[in-house]
């Protein structure tokens, strides 16, 4: 669709990662000359996998990427909840909600997400090499200064620069202290053969025990992606050369095939980092600014929207920018508006999941676990609606 009243108009997004790269494609879709800074060398993507639960995958179709993901990744046909020793507690309703929602969730390798965006934009658009040292904002434009010298200047600088976004930091309002969410993160990507092991029909499980947790999914291309949260004081996450033995030791003795996965991943590319979020904002917007993503509200992985937020903040940001205005700071409010009550509520429930499955006392879990074995799928899919049924 062409959009001349946009013609000339320039954004200036800071970040090239999930949400940088969809809002440079709804923006370019909505007419917009768009420029992404990146600050690192290259994009390699992290060595880790992602869900693209049915909002996701919504919201990938409108950027022109679903079918890439449907290519390089692989379907949610079973998700599977045990406790450690195996005893399966609930299967989720993905079934069900593929008919409801018109497709699987997906898990894909971050890498080839980020290749699927990258796809939609123009080589001369994306500067990498390029970190923000600070924003100056103007009556007319905005003007961002990186630390490589280059001085860029726009209508709208967007800040996609995740947990610890620069542009965040120089907003006129408090950005909110990291709070740690009490568990430290392990990851890993396997090649584990299939004829020792297989997800044949796509998908995975998660074990939960006493204040751990293990994952492991397909994510197609042969790849298993594993994951384990494990409950411990802030800082103590393990260096590189002991992780693999770290998370061998704290799942030793759960359910099959959790050993032979980890022990089969290369330990060079194990992945380890405690894991945070921020009390959620009241507002993110400042006349020319505004912030997207983690940048405005980063959240705890448990529900597994952390990239499918941002694909909606790209989208609805780019719905309140094509309006037929020369008021952008106000599209910029009312982008934020339309967002901030959904996104809140994301990482408040994100916050409260953390509580539930890191349970460490016995009688919680206890009831924890009961009540999954008796929760019928049809509730478990209700209760889901609000946040997979949601349309871009």
């Amino acid at each position: 669709m062409s959009h001349p009243i946009n013609a000339g108009r320039k954004a200036i997004i800071i970040g090239a990662g999930i949400g940088g790269l969809s809002a440079a494609i709804a923006l370019a879709q909505a007419g917009w000359e768009v420029e992404i800074y990146e600050r690192a060398q290259a994009l390699t993507g992290t060595g880790a996998g992602i869900v693209l639960a049915s909002n996701a995958m919504r919201a990938l179709h409108k950027l022109h990427a679903d079918q890439e993901v449907r290519r390089l990744g692989a379907p949610v046909r079973q998700a599977l909840i045990h406790s450690w020793n195996g005893s399966l507690l609930t299967r989720l309703p993905v079934e069900e909600q593929a008919r409801r929602y018109g497709t699987y969730s997906y898990l894909i390798h971050r890498a080839d997400l980020q290749a699927s965006l990258v796809q939609s934009i123009p080589p001369h658009r994306l500067h990498l090499r390029h970190g923000l040292v600070q924003w100056e904002q103007h009556n007319t434009h905005v003007t961002a200064v990186f630390d490589n010298g280059v001085v860029a200047t726009a209508d709208v600088l967007v800040g996609a620069d995740g947990l610890h976004s620069l542009v965040r930091s120089q907003l006129p309002f408090p950005s909110g202290k990291l709070r740690y969410s009490g568990y430290t993160a392990l990851r890993g990507i396997t090649e584990l053969s299939r004829k020792r092991f297989s997800l044949a029909s796509g998908g995975g499980f998660e074990a939960w025990g006493s204040g751990k947790r293990f994952g492991l999914s397909a994510i197609g291309q042969g790849r298993y992606f594993w994951f384990a949260a494990i409950t411990s004081p802030e800082g103590t996450a393990p260096a590189a050369s002991e992780r693999r033995q770290w998370a061998l030791e704290h799942f030793n003795g759960w359910m099959k095939p959790i050993q032979e996965v980890i022990a089969s991943t290369d330990p060079g590319v194990i992945l380890s980092h405690d894991i945070y979020d921020r009390p959620p904002l009241s507002g993110w917007s400042h006349g020319r600014v505004t912030l997207l993503g983690d940048a405005a509200h980063p959240m705890l992985p448990n529900l597994g929207q952390g990239g499918a937020q941002a694909m909606e903040d790209a989208l609805e940001l780019a719905r309140c920018l094509s309006q037929d205005n020369s008021d952008i700071p106000g599209a910029l409010k009312q982008y934020e508006g339309n967002r901030i009550s959904r996104t809140t509520k994301v990482v408040r429930h994100s916050r409260r999941m953390a509580r539930m499955v890191q349970l460490t006392s016995p009688a919680g879990i206890f009831l924890r676990n009961t009540l999954l074995r008796l929760t019928p799928s049809s509730i478990t899919a209700q209760r889901l609606h609000w946040l997979l049924g949601y349309e871009s």
